[in-house]
């Protein structure tokens, strides 16, 4: 299935945040992590990235890749943004550390090579 301009911008855009995720975590704890707030806030904005996004995808592209699981991609970034004293550094970390390197995987295979050229 070919994609939309707008939803090859968005994939796009999810998977540069999950890249920066993954490069600035690289080679650290979790102590580490926990312990820089610039970096838990930088991370949990970079979420909040690849879900406002992943909510912009079309229901097209969606339904055509099941195998990401953008509900839960969409409802973390509730989270963060609208429950943000509730956010749980390990759940994050977890996300970041697990799931996110996943997620770079399945994009992958998605987007073009390149940027999208913004009009």
């Amino acid at each position: 299935m070919p994609l939309e301009e707008n939803d090859a911008g968005y994939l796009w855009d999810m998977l540069e945040a999950a890249r920066g995720i993954v490069g600035s975590l690289q080679d650290l704890t979790l102590e580490q992590y926990q312990a820089d707030e610039n970096l838990r806030l930088a991370t949990e904005r970079r979420i909040e990235i690849i879900g406002e996004a992943a909510g912009r995808v079309s229901q097209a592209v969606r339904q055509a890749h099941p195998k990401i699981p953008w509900r839960q991609i969409i409802a973390q970034r509730h989270i963060l943004a609208h429950e943000y004293g509730e956010i749980d550094n390990e759940l994050i970390w977890s996300v970041a550390t697990t799931h996110i390197p996943q997620l770079i995987a399945m994009l992958e295979d998605l987007v073009p090579p390149t940027p999208p050229v913004a009009d």
